[in-house]
């Protein structure tokens, strides 16, 4: 019986050990900015989300239901210089080290570097993930989440899409991205 526990033991903490993982994850790392000094987290509804005409098709309208939750995350560069290189080093640390983020494009205009990342397959999405820096910006993270996402579907509905204007201020949160 001593054997028995002892090997059950043994097992129990080769399996905890084994499952405790130190990789940081682009979740932790939003939770983790909340509390930052300098960093500016925006968590949009998708009830800021409404679509320009009701003269649209099912299937745009699924597709703004099968979004659930945007996450934004920002530091601008002003004040922040110290603190910028830091976190875009992290950032692309959780993206390269994480295989569950696939890359889909990168681009650089105007002095910025972005990336989309996604996670699931390619015909269902889970997760869309825009990463962004810059030195005269700072760095962001937005993080789109939803369920069985087509990427065809939502590009199309980006173009039906407009913000609640009644709920939100767009100047104050284009200021976000502008350092002031």
């Amino acid at each position: 019986m001593k054997n028995i526990t002892k090997i059950f033991s043994l097992l129990l903490l080769v399996l905890m050990i084994t499952s405790c993982k130190n990789e940081k994850s682009l979740q932790g790392y939003l939770v983790e900015s909340q509390e930052k000094t300098g960093f500016i987290t925006v968590d949009i509804p998708t009830s800021f989300l409404q679509l320009k005409s009701e003269a649209v098709s099912e299937e745009v309208k699924e597709t703004l239901k099968s979004i659930r939750k945007i996450n934004v995350v920002a530091l601008p560069i002003k004040g922040n210089e110290p603190t910028y290189e830091i976190e875009k080093t992290t950032l692309k640390s959780i993206f390269k080290d994480n295989k569950e983020y696939k890359s889909l494009m990168s681009m650089k205009t105007k002095g910025m570097h972005v990336n989309l990342y996604y996670t699931g397959n390619t015909d269902s999405i889970d997760e869309v993930i825009a990463f962004g820096y810059g030195d005269e910006v700072g760095v962001g993270v937005a993080r789109l989440l939803g369920d069985h996402m087509n990427p065809t579907k939502i590009i199309a509905m980006m173009n039906n899409i407009k913000f609640n204007k009644d709920n939100l201020d767009l100047e104050k949160f284009s200021a976000i991205f502008k350092g002031k």
